[in-house]
């Protein structure tokens, strides 16, 4: 497979965050929001976004195919598709949904593409502040800003101690790994929180049920950006993989020191 562009990839993101969901925020009406399960939020920019980045992908690389979260909610067979020897995009329209149903700014567009179950490129995109961190498996990362077409070198946060880490735990309390560091937040958003250890704003990270599209990009963002990451039983993270927990941290020795207190 040849290289996609990663430039045009961002465009295309950008181009569909600025023509569907943008201007649904904070403008939603109530039919235009429904629950796919009891707090597990689609709108209708998650459904059009997906739809759009679906077909304009496609066309770019027309050997592909997509594995989309809301087309896994209506299909729960395209799931499998992410395990293939082809290219894969994996697609999460808006990451981040209740987020931006309810008006808060913490959203987000995820892409990645995948190739033999293995994550070759990722996107994460802020529509809000144009921003999209993107990164080739050996090329490093770089955060694209939109407003002058520039690009910067994304790095984690440099290690330190347990005591002076920030990070989250999505969904889980986890007690032992709350009081051994700093600081532990919760944005509503992995995209976000991919941003910010790619950025070097937070320290760790750790999730359990790992659906592809909130985490392969990112995974592969942070690793290429400095960081260290793995799946709590040592073995390295692919997007078929689901019923496992990860734990990301600025090196191999402070995932180490985390490590006892994620389970």
């Amino acid at each position: 497979m040849s290289r996609v562009d990663p430039l045009a990839v961002a465009a295309i993101i950008r181009d569909t965050a600025a023509a569907v969901i943008l201007p649904r925020f904070r403008q939603l009406h109530s039919d235009e929001i429904r629950e796919k399960h009891p707090g597990d939020y689609v709108t209708i920019a998650d459904t059009e976004a997906e739809a759009l980045l679906t077909r304009r992908l496609s066309d770019l690389l027309p050997e592909s195919c997509v594995v989309g979260e809301e087309a896994v909610a209506a299909n729960p067979a395209i799931l499998e598709r992410v395990a293939c020897e082809g290219a894969v995009w994996i697609i999460d329209p808006v990451d981040g949904t209740a987020n931006f149903a309810r008006g808060h700014r913490k959203f987000a567009v995820i892409v990645a593409l995948s190739v033999g179950g293995e994550t070759l490129q990722g996107w994460i995109h802020d529509p809000l502040s144009g921003e999209t961190a993107l990164a080739e498996r050996g090329r490093g990362a770089l955060l694209h800003n939109a407003a002058d077409g520039g690009t910067s070198p994304l790095r984690v946060a440099p290690p330190a101690p347990p005591a002076e880490m920030t990070g989250t735990m999505g969904s889980r309390r986890l007690p032992g790994l709350r009081a051994l560091v700093r600081k532990v937040v919760h944005s509503g958003s992995a995209g976000h929180d991919y941003l910010a250890l790619a950025k070097g704003e937070m320290h760790f990270a750790t999730y359990g049920l790992l659906q592809p599209w909130d985490h392969a990009a990112g995974v592969l963002i942070q690793g290429e950006a400095g960081g260290y990451s793995a799946l709590t039983d040592g073995s390295p993270y692919r997007p078929a993989v689901r019923d496992k927990r990860i734990l990301l941290a600025p090196d191999q020795a402070g995932w180490r020191h985390l490590l006892p207190h994620v389970g």
